[in-house]
C-alpha cells in the first residue's frame, strides 16, 4: 500500500479526523519469537487473572456459545472461557493445535470472536469480520484526536496499524455491518490506561 503514498508520507501516521481514525503503513513486525512466552507470564499476574475474568463476564453477558479468540496473548481467555483461537505467533498456534483449539477464521464461519488488544494490529480487519456472523468483541486504545494518538504509550508504529477515535470506531464497524450494543471502562479502571471495551452485534 504505501507505494501509493507521496515521497516523505510512507512512515507516519495517516489521520482522519472525518473519519475519526488514523493508519500507520509501516509494515508489520514478526510476531515470532518470545511473544507468545511474554504473554503467558503477564496472563500469570494477578493482573491477567482480572483482566481475563472482565473479559469471560462481557462476552456472557451477551452471548452463550463458542468464540473465537484472534490474537490469543498467552492463551489464559481461550482456556478459561472455553474458546477457540486463531494467532500468527508460531508458538500461539502450537499451542492451540495442541490444545485442539486452533480455528481459522478467515477460512470458515465464526459466530463470535473476541478481538482483545489485536483488531488494531491487523492490516485488514475487515477481511476478518467478512467471516464473522453476529458478535464482535473488542478491547483496545481509545484516542481524543490525533494529537492525544501521537503522544499515547499506545502509538507503536509496525505493531500497531489503526487507531480510532470512539465516534471513529463506531461509525467504522457499523460500516462493516455491527452496530454498538455495549462499552465499558473496565480495563481502565483495573490499570490499563486508556483502554475500552465494546460489543457489537450485527445489523439484523
Amino acid at each position: 500500500m504505501t507505494h501509493a503514498l507521496p515521497p516523505g508520507l510512507t512512515d507516519c501516521l495517516l489521520w482522519s479526523d472525518e473519519l475519526g481514525m488514523g493508519y500507520h503503513p509501516r509494515p508489520p513486525m514478526d510476531y515470532c519469537g518470545p511473544y507468545f512466552e511474554k504473554y503467558q507470564l503477564l496472563d500469570a499476574t494477578p493482573m491477567g487473572a482480572a483482566l481475563t475474568q472482565a473479559r469471560i463476564d462481557l462476552v456472557r453477558k451477551h452471548f452463550a456459545g463458542q468464540v473465537v479468540d484472534i490474537g490469543i496473548g498467552g492463551g489464559r481467555f481461550v482456556t478459561e472461557a472455553d474458546a477457540m483461537g486463531f494467532d500468527v505467533n508460531p508458538e500461539a498456534v502450537a499451542w492451540l493445535k495442541a490444545q485442539g483449539r486452533y480455528y481459522d477464521p478467515y477460512q470458515h464461519h465464526a459466530e463470535a470472536i473476541t478481538c482483545w488488544d489485536s483488531l488494531e494490529h491487523i492490516p485488514e480487519p475487515e477481511k476478518l469480520l467478512d467471516h464473522v456472523g453476529e458478535w464482535l468483541f473488542v478491547s483496545m486504545p481509545i484516542y481524543k484526536d490525533q494529537l492525544d494518538c501521537l503522544h499515547s504509550k499506545h502509538y507503536k508504529p509496525g505493531e500497531h496499524i489503526f487507531y480510532w477515535t470512539l465516534h471513529g470506531l463506531i461509525a467504522w464497524c457499523e460500516r462493516q455491518g455491527f452496530h454498538l450494543v455495549d462499552m465499558n471502562q473496565v480495563e481502565s479502571e483495573l490499570g490499563r490506561e486508556g483502554i475500552s471495551s465494546f460489543v457489537f452485534r450485527r445489523h439484523g
